[in-house]
């Protein structure tokens, strides 16, 4: 009597505990780092970098293609491991409830939780267990459903900027390429305009890639494009215009940087990933002064008017990069982002250690 006891509680435990799981991933509309989804997404990840490794990606095009299929493939996974779970925890219920055998309460389960009922239930709390094992599993899947249109809809909408900035920015975006294109094609007055539109881009990662953190991992459709180099670029581009270009101040564009370092932010926060909230001007950045000054000179062949104190310049691009650096480099390792300049050409993509390093909620 005490071991089904103790089966139905673990089994109630190991329900309460997966259905929390399933709510904090797909249904709560907040950042909420779970620990069943995070061990999948680690796991997972593990087994595609031994993968790249099998296979000798020695190319980005290969990296990117096995890559992926990263989130897409783990973020099934997700309720395919909450239903082998739910299983479980309903055989030792079941076994509690007067099942006789571990067998049998198995088969019982399997048969309740794919509603098939090629076993039936023989006393009426069976019968209440099983009616209560579909319910939850009819539910789960219903919210898969529900989750993945929402979650293509953000998805799409993060595209679309990141396909218009090949247009403006090049391929691979840099912000110096955006400036001298607008400087010749538009004129520099029509730079300030984009930036509400990029704000409310940034508005919208922060939102979206902390509630459905998966996004995060889904890749763009072109191997060239990511929504991290994407981001390194607009916020670069308002740095130079806010410290650089000979221009009457634009608010907007100090505010777009704001809104982008927040949500980058954001979501190193739910990753855990470490940076210096309270950053002092002066504190290193990852662009040296000899590349500063090569975007500098690059601008002035160009005709961009530019600030004549050059080390003013850079004493003002490095205080509003030091806000957002740390951040968009890691992002850039986190998620193998293409190459480009001054986002994804700092470091190795081993430095990333948040698959691998200890978490708080690893625990149960």
């Amino acid at each position: 009597m005490l071991l089904r006891i103790l089966a139905f509680a673990i089994g109630v435990t190991l329900t309460f505990l997966t259905v929390r799981s399933i709510i904090r991933t797909f249904v709560l509309p907040r950042s909420a780092a779970d620990w069943l989804t995070r061990k999948i997404f680690r796991t997972s990840r593990k087994i595609f970098d031994l993968a790249l490794k099998i296979r000798g990606a020695d190319t980005y095009e290969v990296i990117d293609g096995t890559m992926a299929y990263y989130a897409p493939v783990t973020l099934l996974t997700v309720p395919i491991v909450s239903l082998a779970l739910i299983d479980i925890a309903f055989t030792l219920i079941f076994w509690a409830a007067g099942v006789k055998d571990w067998w049998e309460a198995f088969s019982l389960s399997g048969s309740s939780l794919v509603t098939l009922g090629f076993v039936p239930a023989e006393t009426i709390p069976q019968r209440m267990i099983a009616v209560t094992e579909a319910g939850l599993a009819l539910i789960m899947v219903a919210v898969l459903v529900a989750y993945l249109p929402s979650m293509y809809a953000s998805f799409q909408r993060r595209e679309a900027t990141v396909s218009l900035l090949e247009v403006r920015a090049g391929n691979p975006p840099w912000c110096v390429t955006m400036i001298i294109r607008y400087s010749r094609i538009r004129g520099l007055e029509q730079l300030d305009e984009e930036w509400p539109g990029f704000e409310v881009w940034f508005t919208e990662i922060e939102e979206s890639h902390t509630s459905l953190a998966a996004l995060v991992f889904f890749r763009s459709p072109k191997p060239t494009r990511s929504w991290v180099t994407t981001a390194g670029t607009i916020l670069d581009c308002a740095a130079l215009r806010a410290s650089t270009l000979d221009m009457p101040r634009e608010p907007t564009a100090e505010l777009c940087i704001r809104a982008g370092f927040l949500a980058l932010r954001s979501i190193a926060d739910f990753f855990r990933i470490p940076y210096d909230p309270n950053p002092k001007p002066t504190d290193p950045i990852s662009i040296s002064r000899e590349e500063f000054d090569d975007a500098y000179d690059q601008l002035v062949e160009a005709g961009v008017p530019v600030k004549p104190d050059r080390n003013q310049c850079w004493r003002d691009f490095a205080g509003w990069r030091v806000n957002y650096d740390t951040v968009l480099l890691t992002l850039a390792n986190l998620t193998i982002a293409p190459i480009a300049p001054w986002t994804s050409d700092r470091g190795p993509i081993k430095e990333v250690q948040w698959f691998t390093a200890p978490h708080p909620d690893d625990t149960l």
